[in-house]
């Protein structure tokens, strides 16, 4: 990139100079003030040039790749959806095995919350942690419902949302980022406790 900048700059330099030496008669000023001008050009650009190149080799060994950024988004999301779901169950259900799983839920997911966000930070991902439209409609249908029918509900809710955390977290266990890799494998069986503990509860519900 340097060399082209030189080039081009002693290229333009010539032309410059020429035309000068059809229309000014003051050309040893004008070369001095050109030089001047040119010179400031090339180290600027030079410049810019290290410095875009220093900050992506700084983002390239940071930043996760594709599925590692799935992945921090899906564990955030999955994470607040269900410690919503279960401040829910706290507070509607009366019974106890499910309030139990709940404060469970609360207290594993907010550990893992916390572990993925340190995760996001090492990586430098900005990954906007909220909770999807589709989960605040499922949060909005629950929170509708009360009784019997609120447990049954928020036990197949939590069903669901595990099976699918067993899918994103087993994949994560081959993501090229050893962080990544480390936390899936050690938080896999966590969820693999909360999905044999809902279905538990899901058989004795009547």
């Amino acid at each position: 990139m340097t060399r082209i900048l030189n080039v081009f700059v002693m290229v333009l330099n010539q032309m410059i100079l020429f035309l000068l030496n059809l229309y000014n008669p003051n050309i040893r000023k004008m070369k001095k003030l050109i030089h001047l001008v040119l010179g400031g050009i090339v180290l600027f650009a030079v410049s810019s040039c290290q410095d875009n190149r220093h900050a992506k080799n700084y983002n390239d060994k940071t930043l996760a790749d594709d599925g590692g950024l799935y992945f921090i988004k899906g564990g955030l999301e999955g994470g607040l959806t269900e410690i919503k779901a279960s401040q829910l169950a706290k507070k509607n259900s009366t019974n106890p095995r499910i309030i139990s799983f709940a404060s469970m839920m609360i207290n594993d997911h907010t550990k893992a919350g916390t572990e993925l966000k340190n995760i996001e930070a090492a990586k430098m991902v900005d990954a906007h942690d909220t909770i999807s439209m589709e989960h605040q409609q499922k949060i909005a249908a629950l929170a509708a419902q009360s009784g019997a029918a609120f447990d049954k509900a928020y036990i197949e809710m939590m069903i669901a949302d595990h099976e699918k955390a067993i899918e994103l977290f087993t994949e994560a266990t081959n993501n090229t980022s050893n962080l990544i890799q480390n936390f899936s494998r050690k938080t896999l069986p966590v969820i693999q406790m909360h999905l044999d503990s809902a279905k538990a509860i899901r058989a004795a519900l009547k």
